[in-house]
């Protein structure tokens, strides 16, 4: 899965390319809130019109959940990438997405030239026998196909694998873009040939979501740390009072099974040693809020863990100083609200200063790491949370596998 064709591996002078990235941008009001994900496409986009190649985008917005809508129209991307490039990106906006008005557009183009298509997802759910149709469809477009939507490489939909089966059938490549390539490098040789001490360390709320990454990590890594709301289930299943913490009952028994596995394997598991609890949850999110600090094996029936004490921040910073590389999906208490985002800042922080690889697996850590101001200290925040989490299970993500291998 790590030895993929890319963009430089073939000339796309002349040549129709079709390239599925990751355009689900933020909106509020029509206008793009958030341009990370088209910046990052940038450099994959800029090679192929160099090359001379026609350009054609294709990517989904949102969840699209009652049909085609303007709302959740790609029109404001392709103003943007206008801006972003420099020239003119021609946008399609008919919701069959490779209609006649697709085809005819990309029939008038010259080398060199960039149009983006409709929101693939007004097709409809792209994995289901629609998909054929579609995969064929898009496939019709182009001649060459590169896939530069990390985000959505672990969904084996037309526009992400479907479509490849096609365009290699006719003789086309099936190539990773810069940005699917830097994900693989960067997430693929952590978890495959990390240099060592390898540290990896998950927060967020729940056991269940991490259940394949937890064990695969512990065969992989030096030292796994526990931070989040799922550290309170790894904590009620060493026998301690967690209060109104977060807890999976039904993971209890996992828990001692990982705890068991690392221990046998040599791995060190750090859990929290003192927790920041309040009565309840915050409600706004971001409400001001009294909290107290308790021993991890001392927190009341009547309270809620919120968040790491400093005693645990300081053991997990302490842990980080030695490492050469570094894995972190998922926040280590509720950062959204100021009061409980000390515990995230603190493991943000101590990354920051390590002169380690810091690989930060997307979605909610990425966010935080983000917001908080530290994200151009990191060596790669990952652009797919979900994507990211499979990589780090050692599952193989299909938009990856659908590429050529070189």
């Amino acid at each position: 899965m790590l030895n993929k064709k890319t963009v430089d591996d073939f000339n796309a002078s002349g040549r129709r390319v079709l390239v599925r990235c990751d355009f689900n941008v933020p909106l509020k009001a029509g206008e793009i809130t958030d341009e990370t994900r088209i910046v990052a496409a940038l450099p994959t986009i800029k090679k192929l019109i160099a090359d001379g190649g026609k350009v054609i985008l294709c990517s989904h917005l949102g969840k699209v959940k009652n049909g085609p809508n303007e709302g959740e129209s790609l029109a404001p991307v392709a103003k943007r990438l206008s801006e972003k490039l420099g020239k003119e990106v021609k946008f399609v906006s008919d919701y069959n997405v490779t209609g006649a008005d697709a085809t005819a557009a990309v029939e008038a183009m010259q080398p060199g030239d960039v149009i983006l298509l409709q929101n693939t997802r007004f097709r409809g759910a792209e994995e289901t026998k629609n998909g054929e149709a579609f995969s064929k469809e898009l496939a019709d477009l182009c001649d060459d196909y590169v896939c530069d939507a990390f985000g959505s490489s672990h969904r084996a939909h037309a526009s992400v694998a479907g479509v490849t089966e096609v365009v290699r059938a006719k003789g086309g490549n099936c190539a990773v873009g810069y940005l699917m390539q830097k994900e693989i490098d960067f997430l693929g040789n952590a978890v495959n040939n990390p240099v060592r001490p390898f540290v990896a360390i998950l927060g967020g709320a729940k056991v269940a979501d991490k259940l394949n990454v937890i064990s695969n990590l512990l065969e992989k890594c030096d030292t796994l740390i526990i931070g989040g709301g799922m550290a309170y289930t790894f904590l009620k299943a060493q026998g301690y009072e967690i209060g109104t913490s977060l807890c999976d009952d039904t993971k209890l028994d996992y828990c001692k099974e990982m705890m068991a596995k690392a221990e046998q394997l040599g791995k060190k598991l750090l859990l929290p040693v003192d927790t920041v609890v309040t009565a309840a949850f915050p409600n706004p999110i971001d409400a001001e809020i009294a909290t107290e600090v308790y021993a991890s094996t001392e927190i009341p029936a009547d309270k809620m863990g919120m968040d790491i004490g400093p005693k645990t921040q300081a053991l997990y910073a302490e842990a980080v100083k030695s490492a050469k590389t570094v894995v972190w999906n998922g926040p280590m208490g509720v950062f959204e609200n100021p009061t409980l985002a000390a515990g995230t800042i603190a493991v943000a922080k101590s990354l920051a200063e390590t002169d380690a690889t810091t690989i930060i697996g997307g979605g909610d850590s990425a966010a935080a790491v983000n917001q908080l101001g530290f994200g151009d200290k990191m060596s790669h925040i990952s652009t797919g949370g979900g994507a990211s989490l499979e990589f780090l299970e050692g599952k193989d993500l299909p938009g990856v596998v659908a590429a050529d291998d070189k």
